[in-house]
């Protein structure tokens, strides 16, 4: 089993950032690919980015240039840098693990968090 926290949302106005992060416990952090989903009220769960155990990261096209994925295994975490955040930008973020990095693309992972609220106000 591989437990996710996730820490960072929040409210924020147009054009600020956040860090969103996550933090596994139970398996070797270090062996699975990792991501970050978002859901907006009425939408369907949507990927943002997700990371290999390597270290590569995948991003989608429309978000690619303003989020960044990035992940530290010493602390058996992964973060995503949001920059200029837009009013369409407000989920309900969620962290994603699996072993297998094409699971965590397409949302078919074992492992979810709990997710957090960000929310960005106009």
């Amino acid at each position: 089993q591989v437990q996710l926290v996730e820490s960072g949302g929040g409210l924020v106005q147009a054009g600020g950032s956040l860090r969103l992060s996550c933090t596994a416990s139970g398996r070797t952090f270090s062996d699975y690919a990792m991501g970050w989903f978002r859901q907006a009220p009425e939408k369907q769960r949507e990927l943002v980015a997700a990371i290999a155990a390597g270290g590569t990261p995948i991003y989608v096209d429309s978000m690619k240039g303003r989020f960044t994925i990035s992940r530290d295994n010493a602390k058996n975490t992964v973060y995503l840098q949001m920059n200029s955040l837009k009013p369409e930008d407000t989920a309900v973020y969620y962290c994603a693990a699996d072993r297998v990095l094409h699971s965590v693309v397409s949302g078919t992972n074992d492992y979810w968090g709990q997710g957090t609220q960000v929310t960005v106000s106009s």
